[in-house]
């Protein structure tokens, strides 16, 4: 397995960066299509839109999110199994455009798929 990578959508791109593929539900503002630079919009991984305008990304709702996101992760099969299969072959980074560096799904979805 490759390495997979964090980076949010509004960083430089890197050559490092291998297989981009943003996880997020919702089309990060501000970013044209057409010069995005992604490789895989993978929006089905992220989370329900009931739990991403629960959690609102407050810290203090971070626990009960990962578990509920863990939940709902492990119902996306296909998804997975694409991500998967990406990282078989390179490394992959995924893109994410919250501010919260630290509190935020493509650091719960990477910490679920460590934990398989």
């Amino acid at each position: 397995m490759q390495k997979l990578l964090l980076k949010r959508v509004y960083e430089e791109t890197s050559k490092t960066d291998g297989y981009r593929i943003l996880v997020d539900r919702i089309w990060p503002r501000g970013i044209k299509k057409s010069e995005a630079k992604i490789d895989l919009w993978l929006k089905e991984i992220a989370p329900s839109n009931e739990l991403r305008k629960w959690f609102d990304h407050d810290p203090r709702k971070w626990n009960q999110f990962r578990t509920k996101y863990s939940k709902e992760l492990k119902n996306k099969e296909e998804e997975l199994s694409i991500l998967t299969q990406c990282l078989k072959k390179s490394t992959v980074t995924l893109l994410y455009g919250a501010k919260d560096e630290e509190h935020n799904q493509a650091i719960a979805l990477i910490e679920f798929i460590q934990k398989k």
